[in-house]
């Protein structure tokens, strides 16, 4: 509160010399009650609550960097909860309105057979990075040091979700039926809209389910990308494109 005081009264005196008269006790009012929800608003998310929250926003940026942004964002804007950190700039109209726009491109796209690998090749340079700003923002420029751990853990964590989805998608595209692209692809809708949620509400649940969740993708991800070397093979041998093997070595 002492901050908020003096940070008012330099505000007051400042406008003041330019000629500005403001009511200096309404700003003081006006400053205090900020102070005192947000500091209600964090008082309730530990250590723990905040790093579930950063790991959360890393994972799902893997699956939905759009959506993630877009309902954060309109989740503070709303006033629903106080965004930690740096945040807050998520729930500023112009990102809810690029986000948004971006999040309905995104919803349709994912679901078109053929194009939604198109589109997970052409996002995967974006969602990684962004799934460590957004981790790194939940710590915000006061706490550097743990920004730069949940920036590496978000990292890592749009990384593998990033991967598995797209060996996933890739695999299910080797079947000409749209209906599992559909399914797959509102599946990671509700995973991303429902780790945040967890996250928010029960941080300790959500991290014993990403690290299961975190494990299984590992192994998706190398299954995944075996059925897709053989598959790869097999089209080769269709086409009569398959490579020379050595001599003397037979051919699997």
């Amino acid at each position: 509160m002492d901050n908020a005081s003096t940070t008012t009264d330099r505000l007051v005196e400042g406008l003041h010399s330019a000629g500005i008269h403001l009511n200096g006790s309404a700003l003081h009012d006006t400053a205090s009650q900020i102070s005192g929800r947000m500091e209600h608003a964090l008082s309730g998310m530990d250590m723990t609550s905040l790093l579930a929250l950063a790991a959360a926003l890393g994972w799902a940026s893997g699956l939905r960097l759009y959506a993630v942004v877009f309902i954060m964002g309109l989740v503070g804007y709303m006033d629903w909860i106080t965004l930690p950190g740096g945040l807050s700039m998520l729930q500023s109209p112009i990102v809810l309105f690029f986000s948004g726009i971006m999040l309905f491109a995104e919803f349709f796209a994912d679901k078109i057979p053929g194009f939604d690998s198109l589109w997970d090749v052409l996002q995967s340079v974006i969602r990684v990075p962004a799934g460590a700003a957004l981790a790194a923002s939940v710590f915000g420029v006061d706490n550097a040091q743990m920004a730069m751990v949940a920036a590496l853990m978000g990292g890592t964590l749009a990384a593998t979700s990033q991967a598995a989805k797209t060996t996933t998608r890739a695999a299910i595209n080797t079947s000409p039926e749209p209906f599992s692209n559909v399914t797959a692809s509102l599946a990671e809708d509700g995973m991303s809209i429902g780790a945040i949620w967890l996250a928010l509400t029960n941080p300790v649940v959500f991290i014993v389910l990403l690290v299961i969740a975190v494990v299984a993708m590992w192994f998706i991800t190398w299954w995944m990308f075996k059925f897709l070397r053989a598959a790869w093979r097999t089209l080769q041998r269709l086409l009569g494109k398959e490579a020379p093997h050595p001599a003397g070595k037979p051919i699997p």
